[in-house]
């Protein structure tokens, strides 16, 4: 989801949407292709598959209403792409997986952990919580700004480069908040502050067990929001056991040309049929 919504605001930023002849929308997913298929052909993977948003309702809203609260609706021109995307990559033979009431993180987190068991899994995405899933068979691939320009972090470059383990990627969302997703951690502490906390105490756990080290202003701001401290970690933790299945075989990258072909022609994606050669 997080590539559709890039897609369409990067194509719509002058004011033009692209449309067919028929008038429905598509840049959105025009872009898709192009970011989806710039990433199979950047790390040739021999399985793929894609999990989406499935509304706004979650367990997480359930425990926290205002979470994600302050994201405004979709545009009009987006909502009909919602439905389109999943048809196209369905035509390249691409599970679209999803689960009411959990969001797409928590599905990848799951078929992450499971197909981790017997293969090396890269997780594209542009949203730096998957950070906290690196391990030695999980790889986060972050899109970064324009095509084929990708962040790639294996437990040992997340250390290096953010001073951090994946579990306390979960930490620091705990105690800074997340604006994006809207839940606010502990109130007065910022990125710099978590950071070096996390860093020195380990986790939040730790940190809590050392508050009479810390200095006064930074454990009265703790102690007053301890439970939202709680609340904001569970909320950052993307679940590894939702009630979500796929088996590895039916993500086997074996795109049948005619098909995908077919679909780019009922969209009027012209530019993009180069990228499929018909056998």
């Amino acid at each position: 989801m997080a590539l559709l919504f890039r897609a369409f605001y990067a194509s719509a930023y002058g004011g033009y949407i692209q449309k067919t002849s028929a008038g429905v929308p598509v840049n959105a997913v025009h872009g898709f292709v192009k970011y989806f298929w710039d990433a199979v052909e950047t790390f040739r993977p021999s399985h793929v598959a894609c999990c989406w948003d499935m509304g706004s309702s979650t367990f997480r809203t359930e425990k926290f209403p205002d979470y994600k609260g302050n994201r405004p609706e979709a545009p009009e021109e987006l909502i009909p792409q919602f439905s389109l995307v999943k048809e196209v990559v369905e035509s390249f033979g691409v599970p679209n997986i999803g689960l009411h009431g959990f969001e797409a993180d928590d599905c990848i987190g799951t078929l992450s952990r499971h197909f981790g068991e017997a293969a090396r899994v890269y997780i594209l995405s542009g949203d730096h919580d998957l950070l906290q899933l690196v391990n030695d068979k999980v790889t986060v691939v972050i899109m970064k700004k324009g095509f084929s320009n990708y962040a790639v972090y294996t437990p040992q470059s997340l250390r290096e480069e953010k001073g951090l383990s994946p579990r306390q990627v979960i930490d620091m969302k705990g105690l800074m908040g997340d604006t994006s997703d809207n839940y606010p951690g502990v109130k007065g502490i910022g990125e710099k502050t978590a950071l070096k906390l996390v860093q020195e105490y380990g986790s939040i756990d730790g940190i809590l067990e050392n508050l009479d080290k810390l200095p006064k202003g930074i454990r009265s701001k703790i102690e007053a929001e301890l439970d939202m401290l709680h609340l904001s970690r569970e909320l950052a933790t993307i679940l590894t056991e939702a009630p979500v299945a796929c088996a590895l075989e039916d993500c086997r990258w074996e795109i049948d040309a005619d098909r995908v072909l077919g679909k780019f022609d009922e969209l009027e994606f012209k530019g993009l049929k180069r990228l499929v050669q018909r056998d």
